[in-house]
């Protein structure tokens, strides 16, 4: 194993400004760590058979800026950060292949429209199972996977490689606290009570409030991740309270704030 590519990519990653890395052997999908899983023809070496690992990158979602949600705020942010993610796997492959070792990325989304969800709910890769088999977080029961730093206010990207690379070690630490703020915040009851994966989302409902969003230019939903009172992301932005975005508790300087991004810009 490439001990030494590895720290060469952590210093790319660093340069690019990317907070996130993990790295888990393909092997890890063939040892399923909960049921139901991931079916084979969505694991990595069944879409790049020569994949020996799976790198996983991480970006944050804004907390200050998710709390305007639904907003053009954040759809303008949700949209920078898909680019961004998928702009530095591309860039991280090829940096990988450059060395010898065939590499390709996997695009954030990997469906084409929202409502080709609501026919077929799953897109072709899984980048939560990914981050989590990479030791970048443990999922809640918001079927996000939640991080120590940002809750589950980050998106992941991923990297097919044929290099074989020192596995992250899965993290055992179970950072969801069970509030339910997710499971009741939900405008389409998307969400059920018990923990993943005995509880998954409703994904038809959640793709439909997605469509609705969409036509607005305020999507997607996020609620659920905006309530979260995971993350160390709450303390930097001096957001410990999550009770903050129940009705009617919000602070009056935040409440009028919200309300006047959404306001503007969209439908």
């Amino acid at each position: 194993m490439s001990s030494k590519l590895k720290e060469q990519l952590r210093r790319k990653c660093a340069s690019l400004d990317i907070p996130m890395l993990g790295v888990a052997p393909v092997e890890r999908w063939e040892n399923p760590p909960f049921e139901p899983w991931v079916p084979r023809e969505f694991w990595p070496q069944s879409i790049f058979p020569e994949a020996r690992s799976v790198i996983v990158i991480g970006l944050p979602i804004t907390l200050p800026i998710i709390e305007t949600s639904p907003s053009i705020f954040y759809y303008e942010l949700y949209k920078n950060v898909n680019a961004l993610l998928d702009q530095y796997t591309y860039r991280l492959a090829l940096f990988l292949t450059e060395k010898g070792f065939p590499s390709l990325y996997v695009p954030r989304d990997g469906y084409g429209h929202i409502s080709i969800l609501k026919d077929r709910p799953m897109a072709f890769f899984s980048h939560r199972h990914a981050a989590y088999l990479a030791g970048l977080g443990s999922f809640g029961v918001s079927n996000m996977v939640l991080t120590g730093k940002y809750g589950p206010r980050v998106r992941f990207g991923a990297i097919f490689t044929n290099a074989e690379l020192p596995g992250d070690p899965i993290s055992g630490e179970q950072l969801c606290v069970r509030c339910m703020r997710c499971v009741k915040v939900c405008p389409v009851n998307a969400l059920e009570k018990n923990d993943y994966p005995e509880g998954l989302t409703d994904k038809y409902l959640c793709a439909e409030r997605s469509e609705q969003l969409a036509k607005r230019f305020v999507s997607p939903c996020g609620f659920c991740i905006k309530v979260c009172p995971v993350g160390e992301d709450r303390k930097e932005f001096s957001r410990m309270d999550a009770s903050i975005y129940e009705e009617g508790k919000a602070p009056e300087h935040l409440d009028k704030a919200w309300k006047h991004v959404r306001a503007y810009g969209s439908r």
